[in-house]
């Protein structure tokens, strides 16, 4: 029985592609979003005729619904979620929606670390070699709008674990796996396994015609390789072992079953060891795809990796700056870290989301210098490293950090802001934490000039 009725919570652009895939396909769609919509996502729906609220829900309306699309954003404890689950109305996300409307072929990619830029890179490689690939999920357009233009052959979806939550029927064609370490815990009750099984479920459905690429040195995915479907075609990639894709002498090496394929270390567009495993990901896929060795070299000499990670911001008086404000959980802190051989004056903080720093302990101890702590409350990052970092401050505002990180700094240090937090306590998200982060320093030059 088709389910006419569909309400859907959160107006971000998750949610307003998902009403406007609806309405497009003659349902009765309702949008609800217990903050304020911004204008551009208002005017989109009231073009359309859809009709919305903002700064609450109407519970009435909301549960006489006969499906509910729920946007990433908002928590499975959300009282109203709550509400609908009791009731037994049927939840979805946006990307569940979306895929019962399309065909065509879709590579997913998630973990909880590098998966932007993975998938990033598989898109550019894709274009590269003459696909007609558009990014979708959670970067870039939503997978509902993208769908509905039926523009694409192929879509390049990242999915975040709030996403893989609300998939019944969806079936990835090609899926990247490439880590699976504590994150967004506050989410999944403190419970590392519930967020594990979010993150492997991007295997659901698929079939034994379909593709896993997945990282060979990810102990709690391999933990888990029972779990898989049988029977998937499968490639592998590790920094230390020689597999589907590896790495020797800084070159990445692919095993295919035309013969070894090699793109040399000087042609690789990004540093770090995380790096080198999120392009053994998206090589892997541009090479399942037959696009050849000279096109992949060729287009990662013109890749751009995207704002906020690992990014160069500028020089002042020797000391490079650093933003890495992607760098939202430990992991991605622990490689942030191991990407640089100069001492660091580590910007960090922000909302905690159940952090282990002990993971990152050794690296803080041989690398960090001094420790600029950026939040409201810091006290577990005081308290932690108080052993390992002489020199610790703390500050709520980015110029103040900036500052303080460049007093620390000498000729040739990084500053490197790289939170390991959430952003929330001081920032609208990551992006805008970073983009304040640059000004500062821009600033900051200007100041010391």
């Amino acid at each position: 029985m088709q389910k006419n009725n569909i309400v859907i919570l959160g107006a971000g652009e998750s949610g307003v592609g998902a009403a406007l895939l609806a309405y497009a396909n003659d349902y009765s769609v309702f949008v609800s979003d217990f903050g304020e919509i911004q204008s551009k996502y208002k005017q989109e729906l009231e073009e359309n005729g859809i009709s919305y609220e903002e700064k609450g829900h109407s519970e009435e309306k909301i549960l006489a619904a006969d499906l509910i699309i729920k946007s990433p954003g908002i928590s499975d404890k959300a009282k109203i979620v709550l509400q609908a689950v009791a009731k037994g109305i049927e939840i979805i996300s946006e990307i569940e929606f979306a895929y019962r409307f399309t065909r065509k072929t879709i590579i997913a990619i998630t973990g909880s670390n590098g998966k932007t830029t993975t998938t990033l890179l598989i898109h550019h490689l894709l274009e590269a070699g003459g696909y007609n690939a558009e990014l979708a999920g959670n970067i870039g357009s939503s997978l509902a709008r993208h769908v509905l233009a039926d523009k694409a052959d192929i879509f390049v979806v990242e999915l975040s674990s709030f996403q893989l939550d609300g998939m019944v029927d969806f079936k990835a064609d090609i899926a990247v796996l490439l880590n699976i370490t504590p994150d967004h815990l506050d989410r999944y009750d403190y419970d590392f396994e519930k967020y594990a099984q979010s993150k492997l479920s991007i295997v659901n459905n698929m079939t034994a015609a379909d593709l896993l690429v997945y990282n060979l040195e990810a102990a709690e995915l391999n933990n888990r390789q029972s779990t898989l479907p049988k029977d998937l075609v499968l490639k592998t990639f590790s920094i230390a072992k020689e597999t589907d894709a590896y790495v020797s002498n800084g070159d990445l090496v692919f095993n295919t079953s035309t013969g070894l394929t090699t793109i040399p270390k000087e042609a690789l567009p990004l540093r770090g060891e995380h790096n080198q495993m999120n392009l053994m990901a998206a090589i892997s896929v541009a090479l399942a795809y037959d696009v050849d060795q000279e096109t992949i070299i060729g287009a990662l000499s013109s890749f751009k990796n995207q704002p906020n990670r690992l990014e160069f911001i500028t020089s002042i008086n020797g000391v490079e700056f650093i933003n890495d404000s992607k760098a939202t959980n430990v992991e991605a802190v622990y490689y942030a870290l191991g990407s640089y051989d100069q001492p660091i004056v580590w910007i960090v903080g922000g909302q905690d989301k159940g952090n282990d720093y002990a993971q990152i302990k050794s690296l803080v101890d041989e690398r960090v210098k001094a420790m600029v702590c950026l939040g409201l409350d810091n006290t577990k990052l005081v308290e932690f490293f108080s052993d390992s970092v002489d020199n610790v401050s703390q500050t709520t505002t980015v110029e103040e950090a900036a500052e303080m990180a460049f007093n620390y700094a000498q000729p040739s240090d990084i500053v490197l802001l790289s939170p390991a937090c959430a952003s929330f306590d001081l920032f609208d998200n990551y992006a805008q934490r970073g983009e304040m982060f640059k000004e500062a320093v821009f600033n900051l030059k200007d100041k010391v000039a």
